[in-house]
């Protein structure tokens, strides 16, 4: 297969260069194979690499060419649902796991780029989630004291706090957790895998996972040139994830998301704008995100089409209000406009399943992938060289199709219209 060029992003423009990643053209024996090479896939192979354990991963393109190289670059903590839900929904004892674990993987994030030196402009000064009504920021205060209740360093932020933290006078109230940050996705993903390759881990790139299926006491891999034996599997090809294992992309709706970038800014602009650099993501019916990185670009995040993007334009949703939160944007120029494909589950859980004996499969971030997928790889790594008696602090679920899932790009494209509409109207 050829290997796609990257979408074109600002991200493709700046990163760091990528490590060598061939592909794989001579049949391989291993322990452990690895199928998607993005955060999920390249941490797991990193942390199964650093207790001496062989781990291949085997990616379509190059580590990073998905959402994991093109996503809005936040470190964000905590899952989708509030903490006292999480404990409701999979009891005290897991519960509270993975709520310490969830909000934890900002912190596990930053202190692996520390430890393996990777050159991504991370930073973490905070994360922002941000309410412009007064229904979504009773909801964001009611998160913050769960968190406060459980000494987590969490803040709520008042409007006039909020004036001076943003820039802009359009949130009435906020939550910041301190340990959130950002990065360059595209630099970290390249970080990542030179770290794994480092460790001892095997990285392959324009090496799809044809077919998978068991042979004798091993699985067996299929790839364009050659074929793969492994003692164990992980699945992780995250909003990307086909029909190698039945049924198992029925469980996931790929979304789009979409982000414009502006050029760099002047330093009296750039600090009118988050002057003190956290990261924001709104509370929204459509989310949307926003960050300046370390060039003073602004990047503004969220759903754009349900296709591939090229440009700005396509998105100029985000442009516009942009220049609503912050009017002295006007007349600035906006220079990439691209997207990536994640993965949504329908409970808005990550999703860990083990169809079969030595079968690990991981997938369904929601929006946060950045630090969570990267902490889940030491995670699964656990669960691999472990196996059953290996507990890991997110629930293992049996596969369970979306019902109608053949309808969802109708009804992902409907959801995202009434969104903006009802965001718009403050309602």
């Amino acid at each position: 297969m050829t290997r796609l060029p990257l979408p074109p992003s600002l991200y493709a423009d700046t990163a760091v260069a990528p490590v060598a990643t061939p592909p794989l053209d001579m049949d391989k024996s291993v322990s452990i194979a690895i199928v998607g090479g993005g955060y999920t896939g390249l941490s797991t192979a990193l942390h199964l690499a650093e207790q001496g354990v062989e781990a291949l991963v085997l990616e379509a393109q190059e580590p990073g060419w998905g959402a994991s190289g093109n996503n809005g670059g936040h470190t964000n903590p905590g899952l989708k649902h509030d903490p006292d839900q999480i404990e409701a929904d999979f009891g005290t004892d897991l519960g509270r796991r993975m709520i310490e674990f969830s909000y934890g993987t900002p912190s596990f994030t930053h202190d692996l780029i520390r430890r393996y030196q990777i050159p991504c402009e991370a930073r973490q000064n905070g994360t922002l989630r941000a309410a412009y009504n007064e229904a979504s920021a009773a909801a964001i205060e009611k998160t913050a004291q769960q968190c406060i209740r459980r000494g987590m360093p969490v803040s709520y932020l008042s409007r006039e706090q909020l004036r001076k933290m943003t820039g802009t006078d359009r949130y009435i109230g906020a939550m910041l957790d301190s340990r959130g940050g950002d990065l360059h996705p595209l630099s970290y993903a390249r970080g990542l895998a030179r770290a794994a390759i480092s460790a001892g881990a095997k990285v392959y790139g324009e090496t799809s996972a044809l077919s998978l299926r068991r042979d004798g006491g091993r699985w067996r891999i299929e790839t364009p040139r050659a074929v793969v034996h492994a003692e164990k599997v992980l699945l992780a090809t995250n909003g990307f994830t086909d029909d190698l294992w039945p049924a198992l992309r029925r469980t996931i709706v790929p979304v789009f998301s979409s982000i414009a970038a502006t050029a760099p800014l002047s330093d009296e602009v750039a600090r009118s704008i988050l002057p003190t650099r956290p990261v924001l993501y709104e509370s929204g019916h459509i989310t949307v995100y926003y960050r300046i990185d370390q060039h003073n670009r602004l990047l503004m995040g969220g759903r754009g089409p349900m296709r591939w993007i090229k440009s700005p334009t396509d998105v100029a949703y985000l442009m516009r209000y942009a220049e609503r939160l912050w009017p002295q944007l006007k007349g600035v120029a906006w220079t990439h406009g691209w997207n990536s494909r994640l993965a949504i589950t329908g409970d808005h859980y990550p999703h860990v399943h083990e169809p079969a004996e030595s079968v690990l499969i991981s997938l369904g971030c929601n929006g946060r992938g950045v630090a969570l997928s990267t902490a889940m790889g030491a995670q699964l790594a656990r669960r691999l060289i472990g196996g059953a008696k290996a507990e890991i602090d997110m629930p293992i679920t049996g596969i369970k199709p979306i019902p109608m899932h053949a309808f969802w790009p109708v009804g992902v494209t409907t959801a995202v219209i009434a969104g903006r509409v009802r965001d718009r109207l403050g309602i």
